[in-house]
């Protein structure tokens, strides 16, 4: 895990750096160091940031041998943002996605069509999402927690993957005459979506749509869709929204999940406190990212740093470099300018003396990081220190490296794994995705019974899936759930009798069996057809069984009104 950390704390390479900003001919990509490095780097660069062209159909599809595609529920993560913070310099990176057919296919269509629908690239159907914006309001500019061009470009390739694995099978571009068309109160439009040379429409309430209300999540939805339906039936589209990024639904207060969050958190500043050099990069590269650092003596959360990081290394800019200086008084080894904290007189990145200093700086541009602030990130206008008349040093500059990035990056996978697969990330993933695994066994029984539906797709966030995968048991490799991931729940009906089953492939993946209640010989391996392969199938009335009898099994309760009012004996944090 510390491979990366020898040359942190044995080189003075962090301060050496002459110019202030970016180093414009370097990327973080660059083939330098030695061979582990550039694979690691590499590592973190695919599988956290999901390049457009990165994302390929996997073992989702409904052509299994002897099976009948019944319905499809997804959840996505949605694409590419800016990050949740305040980052210097964040206006020097960008957040353009160019030469992409797909992409420039979706803004043509968008700026040229003018309907009761869209008008100037805006939705503009009646309900909660009614003048949202489909496309970022900048092209190139990292909007403070807005979805990017590329991530726009992300979910449009998800959406084509989409169409060819399911649009088919489900029959999504069936048109029926227009006499006999049929509309939801959720899923209508004004007269459906219409063909107007055919007599003939395409039916609309086979597909439903949920989404937080995010601009990022709207947009990414939008995008998804658009490739995945015909341009009329897109139109027709209507959207609920989710006031909860869990999907609770009508299951949302619970007070122990609350108790269970805290909890978790104490157990990962716990981890932190006992890795002294990781905080110190944490401190260090916290200063030289975040315009609101915060104060000294308080520590950054590393994921927050690793959010900001993201922003960088998702879009190929080179790491930040920051300006430290400061009068010369020398007293006892130590500098000091006026009232601020004394810096250590040497270029020890990792000391606390040094990272003071930069925390003790004014801070630049209004708000802090909040998780969901909608606004501009401020472009970095870092104003000088006041001018002094005594005697001032060369200005020195800080600068995150590679090795910095690597360390970190390899600690918080190792935390990410530990929380996820905790027993207390496992109770507080029950409580939280109750409601929404309740409304996905209801679309099942809906699916099964003949039911019009055949789509649902929940377009959320990172802790929306992660909350499932938690409560669901499922075995990944990577804690986080990156940009743009997507989770299907597929139903079959057997051609042979009424057996119906279900699979769940994420991110491609066909994750089926590492279910709790589909493991140990209770699934099915079956052969996919013409693709290929074989793929996993898992009773419907396993999960069932398991949302009305078995859920709160180690809550220690049986139901969900006892569970999240139930108080658990206190462990020891370690």
């Amino acid at each position: 895990m510390y491979k990366y950390i020898g040359s942190i704390e044995n080189g003075n390479n962090l301060l050496s750096a002459k110019s202030f900003g970016y180093r414009k001919t370097e990327s973080y990509l660059v083939e330098e160091g030695d061979p582990a490095g550039r694979h690691t780097t590499k590592e973190i660069n695919q599988t956290d940031c999901t390049h457009p062209f990165a994302i390929v159909t996997g073992e989702e599809g409904g052509s299994l041998e002897g099976w009948t595609l019944q319905g499809v529920l997804l959840l996505i993560r949605h694409g590419d943002r800016g990050p949740m913070a305040h980052v210097r310099g964040i206006g020097e990176v960008d957040c353009g996605y160019e030469n992409d057919p797909t992409l420039s296919r979706y803004i043509n269509f968008l700026q040229n069509t003018t309907t009761s629908s869209t008008t100037g690239g805006h939705w503009m159907k009646t309900g909660p999402f009614h003048g949202f914006p489909l496309l970022p309001a900048a092209a190139k500019v990292c909007l403070l927690a807005q979805l990017t061009q590329k991530g726009i470009a992300q979910m449009l390739h998800v959406g084509d993957i989409v169409r060819q694995a399911y649009a088919n099978a489900l029959g999504l571009y069936a048109r029926v005459p227009m006499s006999t068309q049929r509309t939801t109160p959720y899923n209508g439009s004004e007269g459906g979506a219409s063909n107007p040379t055919s007599g003939f429409q395409y039916v609309v309430d086979d597909v439903v749509i949920y989404s937080t209300r995010y601009r990022r999540t709207f947009q990414s939805a939008m995008a998804l869709l658009f490739g995945m339906l015909p341009p009329e039936k897109w139109l027709a589209m209507q959207i609920q929204e989710s006031h909860s990024l869990s999907y609770c639904f009508a299951d949302c207060a619970c007070p122990q999940a609350e108790k269970l969050k805290k909890q978790l958190a104490n157990e990962m500043n716990g981890h932190l406190a006992k890795h002294p050099a990781i905080g110190a990069i944490v401190q260090w590269i916290g200063a030289a990212l975040l315009q609101n650092p915060q104060a000294a003596g308080q520590q950054i959360n590393p994921l927050e740093i690793r959010d900001a990081l993201l922003a960088h290394i998702c879009h190929g800019a080179p790491l930040p470099c920051r300006k430290i200086h400061s009068n010369v008084q020398t007293v006892d080894g130590h500098r000091y300018d006026g009232s601020r904290a004394p810096v250590s007189s040497t270029q020890d990145p990792l000391g606390l003396d040094v990272i003071n200093i930069d925390l003790d700086e004014p801070t630049l541009g209004g708000g802090g990081g909040g998780g969901g602030g909608s606004g501009p990130a401020s472009i970095n206008t870092e104003q000088p220190d006041d001018s002094d008349t005594t005697e001032q040093e060369p200005e020195i500059e800080g600068c995150v490296e590679k090795s910095h990035v690597l360390a970190l990056m390899s600690y918080i996978h190792w935390a990410g794994m530990k929380e996820l697969y905790s027993q207390s990330m496992r109770q507080q993933g029950l409580l939280r995705s109750y409601g929404l695994m309740r409304n996905i066994v209801a679309y099942m029984l809906r699916m099964i019974s003949g039911d019009r539906v055949k789509f649902v797709l929940y377009s959320g966030h990172d802790k929306t899936i992660e909350y499932l995968i938690a409560s669901l048991g499922v075995q990944l490799e990577n804690p986080f759930i990156p940009y743009a991931s997507r989770m299907a729940f597929e139903v079959y009906k057997s051609d042979k009798d009424t057996q119906y089953y279900f699979r769940l492939v994420y991110n491609g993946r066909d994750v089926t069996n590492t279910i709790d209640v589909c493991e140990s010989g209770k699934s099915l391996n079956v052969p996919r057809g013409i693709r290929g392969g074989r793929g996993h199938l898992c009773p419907i009335e396993n999960i069932i069984r398991f949302i009305h009898d078995d859920y709160f099994l180690s809550l220690n309760a049986t139901n969900y009104k006892d569970a999240c009012l139930a108080q658990t004996k206190q462990e020891g944090f370690f």
